[in-house]
């Protein structure tokens, strides 16, 4: 029996093959090709069709099944599930084209004349899409080299960020986790345990509190915690239930640009509060709610000291204001003691704290949470229960939640964490022996990355980039996540590159910087 479907095409995203093969089948399933009540192949005619093995091919049909997808019986074989209501098939090129021109001419409508518009919130949201897009296309711009140097090296070493996948162990441990959620999850729910749920799993909220409680030493309740499909739905969610138009909202400059535009969409005002090398600079602002980054500052990677973090704690009492913290990256630290989060020295219960387990597990794991304050909390609930009355990856927020309850998730961080101080030696040495001095290095303990400011001026940082780039070496440039003018920057990550790549990439880095020096002189 042979169905077709887009394996490959899903492969390419999802780096796991019983993933991919679960994603392929259940895009089919929705937009209608594989119709409900299709008998669907055994799973070593699936595995022969796409050469996988047929524990993949299990897997995947695994998934299917426990997320209503399928039905199946013993001797009968597995079936698409009755039940579902196929999408509207993809639209053909006229059709598309018709849709486009009706979306330009009722974005571009103007209210006086009658005609239909979007709200000022749909509006402001398109506007930073047109920045972002064009600003991305300036980053990505390809560099142009005159005709006597040579071409890029092949193939590119990135030292942007990119997604780290799950190996050895902790795949074996997160696929053991997937196939215990799947049996889980076989039960149906009730409408009352799916109204309770909307805040996400429970397991997996008690798994949440018992890490931070013994990591972080915050105490929280599940009833606290909201879980969302990443950190940055957490915030945008924040920011609509907290920012009034017009408004002041504290922002470190630099920071994640995220977050700058869920401000900006949701009518606040950001006001960028300067850093120094220890963080964020208290100040008397005017503003009842600060966005910040205190176990490790995105993306200078200073860690926040007590005292200043009590002189934010005491400025938020004083002005009745909110902090939203964003432990974004501090779970893998080699180095230092780690200071307590502003969540737990918080005593007036001003502190919301935000995480996520997209960067400790892998990026294609979309879950983060927010810990709110007892009396926030109903607020934030409600707001997601609006966008999504069911939790979302219910599958894989079980599986994480036994992942962390069997101590493997502690465990997966001891190894990388490990892993991850190797690389960031090797990268700090090679620096230090091949380019002294021409960067000056936040302190850093803990993370996927560094953040270096360039000593001399803007012109020779974008000439070094511009070699650099031709030398087959690239990195993020800080200007990306500033809010005001700044000193040149550049964020390097490690995580992802094996400690070849590293010194390879450092190599050529030192290749570019000897060519600048030696053109300066002739």
């Amino acid at each position: 029996m042979d169905i077709t479907i887009a394996y490959q095409r899903a492969l390419q995203q999802y780096p796991h093959k019983y993933i991919a093969l679960y994603h392929a089948l259940r895009e089919s399933i929705l937009n209608g090709s594989l119709q409900p009540g299709t008998r669907l192949p055994s799973t070593r005619e699936l595995a022969a069709s796409y050469g996988i093995s047929r524990g993949s091919a299990a897997g995947a049909y695994d998934l299917l099944l426990a997320e209503g997808y399928t039905e199946s019986a013993v001797g009968r074989g597995t079936y698409v599930a009755r039940q579902l209501i196929s999408l509207p098939a993809v639209q053909d090129d006229t059709t598309k084209q018709h849709d486009e021109q009706r979306a330009a001419y009722v974005l571009s409508a103007d209210p006086i004349s009658g005609t239909r518009t979007l709200s000022r919130w749909g509006e402001r949201l398109l506007e930073l899409e047109r920045r972002q897009a064009a600003e991305s296309a300036a980053v990505d711009h390809p560099v142009s080299l005159p005709a006597t140097e040579e071409p890029r090296l092949a193939p590119l070493l990135s030292f942007a960020p990119r997604e780290i996948l799950l190996e050895g162990r902790s795949l074996t441990d997160w696929r053991s986790a997937m196939t215990g959620a799947a049996r889980d999850l076989q039960q149906p729910v009730g409408s009352h345990e799916q109204q309770e749920e909307a805040g996400g799993d429970l397991q997996l909220r008690e798994a949440i509190c018992s890490h931070l409680g013994r990591t972080r030493g915050i105490a929280a309740q599940p009833e606290q915690i909201v879980l969302c499909s990443g950190s940055m739905e957490a915030i945008v969610l924040l920011c609509q239930l907290l920012i009034n138009e017009g408004e002041p909202v504290i922002l470190e400059d630099p920071c994640y640009t995220g977050i700058y535009r869920a401000i900006t969409a949701c009518g606040g005002q950001v006001c960028p509060a300067p850093l120094d090398r220890q963080g964020i600079i208290p100040q008397e602002w005017e503003s009842r709610l600060l966005f910040v980054t205190p176990g490790r500052q995105f993306p200078t990677g200073v860690v926040l000291p007590l005292s200043r973090r009590q002189q934010l704690l005491r400025w938020a009492h004083r002005r009745n204001a909110w902090v939203i913290e964003d432990d974004y990256d501090s779970e893998f630290r080699w180095e230092g003691r780690p200071i307590e989060p502003l969540k737990a020295l918080d005593r007036a219960d001003s502190v919301i704290y935000v995480g996520s387990f997209s960067k400790s597990m892998f990026s294609s794991l979309r879950l983060g949470y927010a810990i709110m304050p007892p009396g926030l909390a109903q607020a934030l609930m409600a707001a997601k229960r609006l966008y999504d009355p069911l939790p979302s990856s219910r599958l894989e927020q079980r599986a994480l939640a036994r992942f962390i309850m069997r101590g493997d998730y502690m465990r997966h961080l001891r190894r990388m964490t490990r892993l991850y101080k190797v690389r960031h030696t090797t990268f700090r040495e090679q620096m230090e022996l091949r380019l002294k001095g021409v960067f000056s290095w936040m302190p850093v303990g803990s993370g996927l990355h560094v953040y270096g400011v360039w000593q001399y001026d803007q012109d020779s940082y974008e000439e070094f980039r511009r070699i650099a780039s031709a030398c087959g070496v690239s990195w993020r440039d800080a200007a990306d996540y500033r809010l005001t003018e700044g000193p040149p920057a550049g964020c390097f990550s490690f995580a992802h590159l094996e400690e070849e790549q590293i010194i390879e990439g450092i190599r050529r880095l030192q290749h570019a910087w000897n060519t600048q020096q030696s053109t300066k002189f002739h």
